[in-house]
């Protein structure tokens, strides 16, 4: 989770094109309902993007932050706040391509420590209640088992702080 959060950290003060410091990951075990709960609730509005992985390993990788959290980077990123209530399809294409990133920063340290092949998917993004995100990954793998890796992280830019989730 240290690693995969440090190379986050590195890709998104890139893409910031800013100094970015991170706090150390807290990575727990937890069931479902608990990782529900830790995100806000089932009702809370956030912005997930799935990314799906296989090879010598399967599974997926959910990002999750939420949406004030997302409209802030992106008007960072964009460069101006563009007074909308939501998220412009420019600004969701461009959580997309920062969950497809970050996401991709996990998978590979984990293929490097274990020296698996593994390979990623397209990235998938959706904005809607978190126990509507979550269905996504209770469905797929709640019949092989119920714990899940639940990954918070606080990153601090020289502008804005950012609290996001692996799952």
């Amino acid at each position: 989770g240290n690693i995969g959060a440090g190379n986050a950290a590195t890709a998104l003060a890139t893409i910031l094109d800013e100094k970015v410091d991170m706090s150390v990951p807290s990575v727990r075990i937890t069931g479902f309902d608990e990782a529900v709960e830790n995100l806000g609730g089932a009702e809370s509005l956030t912005v997930a993007v799935l990314v799906n992985f296989g090879g010598d390993a399967n599974g997926m990788i959910m990002f999750l932050l939420n949406v004030e959290d997302a409209k802030s980077i992106m008007d960072i990123l964009v460069g101006e706040d563009d007074g909308e209530e939501g998220l412009s399809e420019m600004k969701i294409s461009g959580i997309k391509e920062i969950g497809n990133i970050l996401a991709s920063s996990y998978v590979n340290a984990i293929s490097a420590l274990t020296g698996l092949t593994i390979e990623v998917s397209v990235p998938y993004v959706a904005i809607d209640m978190v126990g509507a995100l979550m269905s996504v990954p209770i469905i797929e793998f709640g019949a092989i088992g119920d714990k899940l890796m639940f990954i918070e992280e606080n990153f601090e830019g020289e502008t804005n702080d950012l609290k996001s989730n692996m799952i």
